[in-house]
C-alpha cells in the first residue's frame, strides 16, 4: 500500500490486533485495487445468467421475480398447521416450507412408544395420507410451491405429497417444490437419520431417479449446508462440506446410470445466513461460482442450467439469544439482507421468539413483514448483485473459494465423503470450530450483544406459542380410526413388496406411493425399509 500518510500515522490505535472473519480469514483495515490485482475478471465475475454464475444465476435476477418467502412453518396437528399456512399465504407468503416433528422425521408413528411426548412439539405430526390431504386441505398444490425439510424418512414423505395432490385432482407433472432428502448431512450434524449411510444413499438416488422422469417441476434434493454451520462449522466449511455431499449424490446418480443433464438442473442448495454480514455475501457468490466449476470440470454437462447453483436460505437460529429477544429482530434482519444480496432464490425469516420455542403468529408475521420491507423499501432489489466489484467482497470470494477447494481435496484424498464421514473427519472438524466459537464468546473476543456484553437486569418477556395439550391424544386416536378403516391386508401386500423390492435394486418410489394409498403409515413403511437394511449407530467421534 506505500508508506503511510501522515494521517496514519497519528490514527488511534486499533480496538483488536487482529481482526477476522468466522472463517479465521484476515479482515484488512483498508482494501484497495491492489488486493484483486491478479482476477481475471471476465472469469471470475462475468455477468448475471452466465457462467460462472458469481454475480447470479439470472440475469435480471429480482429485477424480474423477486425470491419467494417461504417461512418455514408447522406444529401440532395437521389441521393446526394448515391454519398457520393459509394464514402466512393471506399475508403475503409466496411459499410453503413444511417442519415435521421429530417421529415423522426418524420414522415411527404417533402411537409408537418413542414418540410419546414429542408428537407434533417441533414440526407436523404426519402419519398417513388423511394426515397429508388435511396439512393441504383448501391450499392447490398446482399453484403453490411447498418445500418439506425431511430426510431420513424423504421418500415415504414424498409419496404421501404426490397422492394428496392426486387426491385434490392434480398430476404429478404440475407439482412444484423441493425435499430436503440430504441425508448425509444427518450423520454430520443433525442426527435424525434411520438406516445406514449407503442404504440411505440408496433412497436419495430413488427419489433423484424418480423425479427426473415424473415430477419435472420438483428439486429432488436440497443440499444443505444450514445445519452443518447450525452445528458449529464456519462460512468456509459450510460451503466446502455441503458441496462434498452434493458432488456424492451426483456421482451416485450418475453411477445408477443418469445422464447429468437428466437431473442436475433440478438440484436446489440449502444455505445459512449467519452474522458476519460480508462474509456470508461472499459465501454465497463463492458458493455459486465453485459449484459451476466443479460441474464443469468434472461432468461437461451441455445443459447449462446442470451448472447451477440455486438456493434456499434461512437466517441463523444460531445467533439468537433467549436475552433481550426483540435483538433478535435486528440480527435477523441483517442476515436475510445478507441472504438477498448473495442472491438467494427462496428465504426464511426466523422469529424473534424462536430461541424460546414455537413461533407464535404475530412473532411469525413480523418475521415475514421483514423480508417484504426488503423486497419492497430497501431498494436492494432494483439492480443485480449491487455489492459486485467492491474489492473487500470480491477478495473474501475469492479467499473462501480457494479454502473451500482446498477441503474438498483433502476429502476426495480420504476416498470421498461417506469415508470422511465414516472416519469421523468432517465431524472432527465442525466441533473443532464450533469450540473455537464458544472458546471466543466466553473470552469476550466475540462479542454477542446481551449475552457477554450489554446485559440489561430486567428481560422483556415474550409470550411463547402455547401447543394445544390435547394435540397428541387426537393424532392418537385418528390414526387409529385410520386403521380400522383401511384394507389391512391391501396395506400388509404393500409393505411386502416394499421389503422384497429393498433387498433388490429397483426404484422403490412406485411401490412406496401404493404403499400410502393403500393407507399405510410412514412408520409402518419405514420399519418394512429397517428389516432391509438394519439401523444406524453413530460412531462416538473424539
Amino acid at each position: 500500500m506505500g508508506k503511510p500518510t501522515t494521517t496514519e500515522k497519528q490514527a488511534p490505535a486499533e480496538r483488536k490486533q487482529k481482526f477476522e472473519t468466522s472463517s479465521h480469514i484476515e479482515v484488512k483495515r483498508l482494501y484497495t485495487p491492489q488486493e484483486v490485482t491478479g482476477l481475471d475478471w471476465e472469469r471470475v465475475l462475468g455477468y448475471p445468467g452466465e457462467f460462472p454464475y458469481t454475480r447470479g444465476v439470472y440475469p435480471t435476477m429480482y429485477r424480474g421475480r423477486l425470491w419467494t418467502m417461504r417461512q418455514y412453518a408447522g406444529y401440532g396437528t395437521a389441521a393446526e398447521s394448515n391454519r398457520r399456512f393459509r394464514y402466512l399465504l393471506e399475508q403475503g407468503q409466496t411459499g410453503l416450507s413444511v417442519a415435521f416433528d421429530l417421529p415423522t422425521q426418524i420414522g415411527y408413528d404417533s402411537d409408537h412408544p418413542q414418540a410419546r411426548g414429542e408428537v407434533g412439539r417441533v414440526g407436523v405430526a404426519i402419519d398417513s395420507l388423511e394426515d397429508m390431504e388435511r396439512l393441504f386441505d383448501g391450499i392447490p398444490l398446482d399453484q403453490v410451491s411447498t418445500s418439506m425439510t425431511i430426510n431420513a424418512t424423504a421418500a415415504i414423505l414424498l409419496a404421501l405429497y404426490v397422492a394428496a395432490g392426486k387426491r385434490q385432482g392434480v398430476e404429478p407433472r404440475k407439482l412444484s417444490g423441493t425435499i430436503q432428502n440430504d441425508i448425509l448431512k444427518e450423520y454430520i450434524a443433525r442426527g435424525t437419520y434411520i438406516y445406514p449411510p449407503r442404504a440411505a444413499l440408496r433412497l436419495v438416488t430413488d427419489i433423484i431417479a424418480y423425479s427426473s422422469q415424473e415430477l419435472p417441476g420438483w428439486n429432488s434434493i436440497s443440499i444443505s449446508g444450514y445445519h452443518i454451520r447450525e452445528a458449529g462449522s464456519n462460512a468456509v466449511q459450510e460451503v466446502a462440506f455441503t458441496l462434498a455431499n452434493a458432488l456424492t449424490y451426483v456421482q451416485a446418480a450418475v453411477d445408477r446410470g443418469l445422464r447429468i443433464d437428466e437431473f442436475a438442473p433440478r438440484l436446489s442448495f440449502f444455505f445459512n445466513a449467519h452474522s458476519n454480514f460480508f462474509e456470508e455475501v461472499a459465501k454465497f457468490r463463492a458458493a455459486r461460482r465453485l459449484w459451476a466449476r466443479l460441474i464443469e470440470e468434472r461432468y461437461r454437462p451441455k445443459d447449462k442450467r446442470s451448472t447451477l447453483l440455486r438456493f434456499h436460505a434461512q437466517t441463523a437460529g444460531s445467533t439468537l439469544t433467549a436475552q433481550q429477544p426483540d435483538v433478535n429482530l435486528v440480527r435477523t434482519s441483517l442476515e436475510a439482507l445478507a441472504a438477498v444480496l448473495g442472491g438467494c432464490q427462496s428465504l426464511h425469516c426466523n422469529a424473534k421468539d424462536e430461541a424460546l420455542g414455537l413461533p407464535a403468529e404475530d412473532a411469525a408475521l413480523l418475521a415475514l413483514r421483514t423480508q417484504q420491507v426488503i423486497a419492497h423499501e430497501s431498494g436492494v432489489a432494483d439492480t443485480v448483485d449491487p455489492l459486485g466489484g467492491s474489492y473487500f467482497v470480491e477478495s473474501l470470494t475469492e479467499e473462501i473459494e480457494l479454502r473451500a477447494r482446498e477441503y474438498l481435496e483433502r476429502i476426495e484424498g480420504m476416498g470421498g465423503m461417506l469415508t470422511a464421514v465414516e472416519k469421523g473427519y468432517v465431524q472432527r472438524e465442525i466441533q473443532q470450530a464450533a469450540f473455537e466459537h464458544q472458546e471466543a464468546v466466553e473470552s469476550g473476543d466475540r462479542v454477542v450483544v446481551g449475552v457477554n456484553r450489554y446485559p440489561v437486569e430486567e428481560e422483556t418477556s415474550v409470550p411463547a406459542l402455547q401447543l394445544n395439550p390435547q394435540s397428541e391424544q387426537e393424532q392418537v386416536e385418528r390414526l387409529g380410526r385410520v386403521r380400522q378403516r383401511r384394507d389391512a391386508r391391501k396395506v400388509q401386500a404393500a409393505l411386502a413388496q416394499i421389503e422384497e423390492a429393498a433387498r433388490g435394486s429397483d426404484n422403490l418410489l412406485p411401490l412406496l406411493l401404493e404403499a400410502v394409498e393403500a393407507c399405510a403409515t410412514v412408520g409402518e413403511i419405514s420399519d418394512a425399509l429397517r428389516r432391509v437394511f438394519g439401523e444406524y449407530k453413530e460412531t462416538v467421534v473424539v
